[in-house]
């Protein structure tokens, strides 16, 4: 796993946008198209942001894949994912196509009708974050790392839900989903990039246990370091725990 230290969380979205773009073009320019899967959450503002604004892209021919999703949670809801996506993301830009994940409908046909989208094809670019829990999508620890199959209907633990409502997205912890559908460890690590971004200090301790520490259920995000062409993108902020030798062989970033 390589790893990218940037000076603020623009720039890391920047770098980040940079990374996943390029790998797009590729795919696009070796197989006339391009699978994209898409996180959301606070860690991916300014990923997005910069993403959009790669002209050199031919939107037309890449479909984009939704990672994760509260069960009961309609479109219109300021915490949706889908409405998150479609706002920063699937309004933005002109895909061929995106498979939402429908949090307010069937949920065990969402999980189904996904799960044969994802795998009809590989994922050319997974783009990630790590959640303070070091969860990776929805698969709070212990996570399974055995299940090989793409989506998962997931218990949130209260770890998890209670960066939900410190990042804004809801009211109290009660208002917080227990249940989520998220695509599975497994099936992220079928991609073949993984641009994995991670900025604020409140992170640091997750970033430490993914990038250093023993690759464990407990850990989730520690899976990412078996994964060949995987991208460590932080903030110093988020970096602030790892150590000098880490530090010293990342990638820097500066204005």
């Amino acid at each position: 796993m390589d790893l990218v230290i940037a000076a603020n969380a623009d720039l890391m979205g920047r770098e980040a946008a940079r990374i996943a773009a390029a790998d797009l073009v590729a795919a696009i320019k070796n197989s006339g198209q391009a699978r994209l899967l898409v996180a959301t959450g606070a860690s991916q503002f300014t990923v997005l942001e910069h993403l959009v604004q790669h002209d050199e892209i031919d939107w037309s021919v890449v479909d984009g894949f939704h990672l994760d999703e509260y069960e009961g949670i309609s479109p219109d809801h300021p915490a949706s994912f889908c409405k998150y996506l479609k706002e920063r993301f699937v309004d933005r830009v002109g895909l061929r196509s995106f498979r939402f994940l429908r949090g307010d409908q069937d949920i065990e046909a969402t999980v189904s009708e996904a799960a044969a989208a994802v795998s009809a094809a590989p994922i050319d670019v997974a783009m990630v974050g790590i959640g303070e829990n070091a969860h990776l999508a929805f698969n709070d620890p212990p996570a399974d790392f055995e299940t090989n199959d793409p989506y998962l209907i997931v218990d949130l633990d209260e770890a998890c839900r209670m960066q939900q409502v410190g990042e804004g997205w809801f009211d109290s912890l009660e208002s917080v989903p227990k249940r989520a559908i998220s695509m599975s460890v497994n099936q992220i690590l079928k991609s073949k990039r993984i641009v994995c971004s991670v900025p604020d200090e409140r992170k640091a301790k997750a970033v430490q246990g993914s990038f250093e520490g023993e690759v464990c259920p407990k850990t989730p995000a520690s899976i990412l370091q078996r994964h060949p062409q995987t991208t460590l993108l932080v903030d110093e902020p988020a970096a602030s725990l790892l150590s000098a030798e880490s530090q010293a062989q990342a990638q820097k970033v500066q204005a």
